[in-house]
């Protein structure tokens, strides 16, 4: 159940709505000349990404790739570590490839039109839906979790708004809210006031809408919108050795398919059984090396989709009359680099391999084992 507005109580919502934006929005970089090509970058990066840390990025990323050929033209390997830190790296992947199709079947612009934008690899129904209505401002809403919160309190929504009915309510419904011609205003005004207004603890006597909310009226904004079960948190423990040789650190790169694919770390493995410093040196041992634990360096929990990792670190050592060389022999096949031990910055790595880098490598050592000599 919901409950449908009139016309004249849509209209009245939408402008309210509308005069809010216009007295509160935020001075976002991408809202300065709504390019197709940041409103895309934009997007893409706010996906799973709070709003703060997502400008840095943001910003970050467009001094160094002020355009789509940029973007095509970089390496994937520098296409991720100006991604690190946001996730999620399939996103990044993605953009990447997009923006060589972009390149070459649309003259390096981004297109204008839901079947091309469609086309293009990782763009989903929400980011075509908000480059069509926020930079080339066509009647399209592009729905995102602020929205479907506003929407559930707004018509006061009985069920998951995930799930049909109340997806096809919402992208029904706010739709029919949309004001002609006002489409970039209209889009980003439901993702500010979910933002800030309507949140998870709505704020209803700063909102706009308030007069009109049908779950406010009834003291039921707090239960929409209706909860779903969340997913168990699945435990996981892993082990990483940091190991030097001739002022140059161990790297190992992962597999181009699945988790931080084609990303830069210290070699290591899940732990199913057993302590993780005994489980990495007998996995040291199959890659080819035998290594004793000189110090452990500490744990890093990392939560990624419904895991919690726990990743415990550790200073090894191997034979010390090896050469790097001779190291890498030993090694085969397995996709590795020795990488100057100050210059880890320069790769891709997964957040918590990054975060040890930061405090092994880039500051001052503050115990004893991290005094070990490089």
């Amino acid at each position: 159940m919901f409950h449908i507005f009139s016309p004249s109580d849509a209209i009245a919502v939408s402008k309210a709505l509308l005069e809010w934006f216009d007295l509160h929005k935020r001075p976002l970089p991408w809202r300065q000349h709504y390019t197709p090509y940041e409103v895309w970058i934009s997007e893409v990066m706010l996906q799973q990404t709070q709003m703060e840390r997502g400008v840095a990025y943001f910003q970050r990323w467009m001094k160094r790739f002020p355009d789509v050929r940029s973007v095509a033209e970089a390496s994937e390997e520098e296409i991720l570590r100006y991604w690190e830190g946001l996730g999620y790296y399939r996103r990044a992947r993605f953009l990447h490839q997009a923006a060589k199709a972009m390149v070459e079947k649309h003259e390096g612009k981004v297109p204008d039109s839901q079947e091309e934008l469609s086309a293009l690899p990782g763009l989903g129904n929400y980011t075509v839906a908000a480059i069509l209505g926020i930079a080339y401002q066509k009647g399209i809403v592009s729905i995102d979790a602020n929205v479907e919160r506003v929407f559930s309190r707004l018509l006061d929504i009985d069920s998951p708004v995930k799930k049909a009915p109340a997806a096809d309510i919402i992208k029904k419904e706010s739709r029919r809210f949309l004001p002609e011609g006002q489409s970039r205003a209209y889009n980003q005004a439901l993702m500010e006031l979910g933002a800030l207004i309507c949140g998870k603890s709505p704020q209803c006597l700063r909102c706009p809408l308030a007069e009109w909310c049908e779950a406010h009226k009834k003291g039921l904004e707090k239960e929409r919108p209706v909860a779903v079960e969340k997913s168990r948190i699945i435990p996981v423990v892993s082990a990483h050795g940091i190991l030097i040789c001739e002022k140059h650190v161990l790297l190992v790169q992962r597999s181009p398919n699945g988790l931080w694919g084609n990303m830069w770390e210290f070699p290591g493995l899940i732990v199913e059984s057993g302590s993780p410093d005994e489980a990495l040196v007998r996995y040291m041992f199959r890659m080819g090396l035998t290594v004793d634990i000189i110090a452990p360096l500490g744990k890093i929990q990392h939560g990624y989709t419904n895991h919690r990792l726990t990743a415990s670190f550790f200073r090894i050592e191997t034979d010390p009359l090896l050469s790097m060389k001779e190291i890498s022999a030993r090694l085969g096949d397995v996709p590795h680099k020795f990488v100057l031990w100050n210059k880890t910055e320069d790769f891709a790595m997964p957040a918590h391999h990054r975060k040890m880098a930061t405090r092994y490598f880039l500051r001052k050592p503050r115990s004893k084992a991290e005094q070990l000599s490089l």
